[in-house]
């Protein structure tokens, strides 16, 4: 529970770097990399959270590695990261300032799950509508379950919105049976 506030706290500082930049977006592709880079490759994680590594020797590898490709503000974060030794909340950082990002731009992340798989119009449509009723973009996240029988449930962050068949035909045996 720690980690998560203090990734929090990273991710809050890179978005307002990235907000006095007009980077925001550029930020988090290239956070998103730098944590996809350190979860997916065993060497890269290895040398990241091992503290039989300097911390300068890690910051002279990211520096290597980003400096051509990356802005020097961006650079520096990462540095300030890895030497307070916090290279292995890349991944928990990312995850907040996509948060962060979401907030911005008025998205919203959506589990969208159906008994069958959707057209893309249908998926379209579904979209669509949500983001109407919920006043935010709508990023879904489409998936399929067959128990459902029929209809659509909805997850947007801790609200569900049951309309499945399944759901109906529950209620209406309570109702028939009074209780």
């Amino acid at each position: 529970m720690r980690d998560v506030g203090i990734a929090r706290n990273y991710a809050e500082a890179l978005f307002l770097l990235g907000e006095r930049a007009e980077a925001s977006q550029e930020f988090a592709d290239l956070l998103e990399g730098l944590a996809g880079a350190i979860t997916t490759d065993e060497r890269v994680r290895a040398v990241m959270e091992s503290p039989r590594v300097p911390k300068a020797e890690k910051v002279a590898i990211v520096r290597r590695a980003l400096a051509t490709r990356t802005p020097p503000t961006f650079l520096r974060w990462v540095e300030a990261v890895i030497r307070r030794g916090r290279a292995a909340l890349f991944a928990a950082i990312q995850h907040e300032f996509h948060a962060l990002l979401d907030v911005k731009f008025h998205r919203v992340h959506a589990g969208i799950t159906l008994a069958r798989p959707a057209d893309r119009a249908l998926q379209e449509e579904i979209t669509r509508r949500l983001s109407e009723a919920l006043k935010l973009t709508v990023v879904p996240m489409f998936h399929e379950n067959p128990d459902l029988l029929g209809g659509i449930v909805v997850r947007v962050g801790d609200r569900v919105i049951d309309g499945s068949v399944r759901r109906r035909l529950k209620v209406l045996r309570r109702q028939m049976l009074g209780g």
